[in-house]
């Protein structure tokens, strides 16, 4: 599938060293004011070649809107927009037209498709993100008109944890370093870490934790749409994404009901609860707390050091990457996970709007 969404539908085209990337945003609310230069900020957090923790690929990333935008606001109408690729070596990857990389998608496509575009991956690529991130930076804009905000930050590299609650972070501070983690002491050992490895010729993996504050209760659909599995669904379609866990996740498995559930109460009027472990969300439906989340990424598999592999034929073969690459994608990550957050309570939102307009 290359299309995301029910209501909000995010289709997406191109690949990595095609002329270029692209997408059309059908079910965009009419009315919204498009700040472009916002839409500029997001795809500039994504971008390649923004720091020396990234990939020193240099594109622009400039997005060209076709239509469904007139005078400044959405019309309701397809939003079509076009990426053009500049900064495209695909020689890079001549030595790659017969070998299969190592935990790549390589083999996978030549077996469920009998051609692959050896190019920087193709189709694969995480070039295609980028795409999401101009998809997602509009979603924001029609979240932050209804007082929803989402927000994301590096919480982990390798080993060294931002071990916080999210609360007790300022998130507005999350750009201030390049590794895009508001703990100021922690991103500076991030930093060290990824440059290290990236010296080794190595890669590293990490964590995004994500929260989404403002979201009304009742986003979501039992039983196999839940607002929960869509999530996981939307995180785990980025590349390098390994897992998925909302409110307590896992840990959770460790305690006891007892000390798990969070107690409602009223608060002046409006029922909430005195702990948010759910994660701000109940039987796969938001119930109006903080939405929070974390996704793991896992190293990145192209290392610039020999690994053993096979050719197409099935011969024994060494493979060394060449090109340019990123030692951790975590830090660029952060903008993905929030456009396909963002584009998930938006296609939520439109749906429940429906729901309240049926009955």
């Amino acid at each position: 599938m290359n299309t995301f969404g029910t209501l909000l539908r995010l289709t997406t085209f191109g690949e990595s060293h095609g002329t270029a990337i692209g997408g059309v945003l059908d079910g965009y609310p009419a009315g919204v004011e498009i700040d472009t230069e916002f839409v500029r900020r997001q795809m500039r957090r994504r971008r390649p070649g923004q720091s020396a923790v990234t990939t020193a690929r240099n594109e622009a990333d400039e997005v060209e809107f076709l239509s469904g935008i007139f005078e400044g606001r959405s019309t309701g109408t397809p939003i079509a927009f076009v990426i053009y690729n500049s900064n495209n070596r695909s020689s890079d990857y001549d030595n790659l037209r017969h070998v299969y990389r190592p935990s790549h998608a390589d083999y996978v496509y030549d077996v469920k498709y009998g051609v692959r575009d050896h190019r920087g991956g193709g189709r694969s690529s995480a070039r295609e993100t980028a795409v999401r991130v101009c998809a997602g930076a509009l979603a924001m804009l029609a979240l932050n008109e209804r007082g929803i905000k989402v927000r994301a930050y590096t919480s982990q590299v390798g080993n060294i944890f931002a071990e916080k609650n999210y609360a007790e972070y300022n998130l507005d501070a999350v750009d201030d370093n390049i590794v895009r983690c508001p703990d100021a002491s922690v991103a500076s050992r991030m930093e060290e870490l990824i440059l290290d490895v990236k010296r080794q010729g190595d890669t590293v993996g990490g964590v995004v934790t994500c929260v989404v504050q403002g979201a009304p209760a009742g986003l979501g659909e039992p039983l196999y749409d839940k607002l929960s599995a869509r999530l996981a669904q939307a995180m785990l379609s980025i590349n390098a994404a390994k897992g998925f866990e909302y409110g307590n996740g896992f840990a959770a498995a460790l305690g006891r009901g007892s000390l798990q559930n969070d107690i409602f109460y009223n608060d002046n009027g409006r029922i909430s609860t005195k702990t948010n472990n759910s994660g701000g969300i109940q039987g796969g439906i938001s119930n109006g707390q903080d939405i929070y989340f974390r996704v793991a990424f896992k190293p990145v598999a192209t290392i610039l050091m020999e690994q053993q592999t096979v050719t197409k034929t099935g011969d024994e073969s060494v493979i060394a990457a060449k090109g340019r690459h990123d030692p951790c994608v975590v830090p660029r990550a952060v903008p993905v996970v929030e456009a396909m957050a963002a584009l998930t309570i938006l296609d939520f939102l439109r749906i429940q709007e429906g729901v309240a307009v049926s009955r």
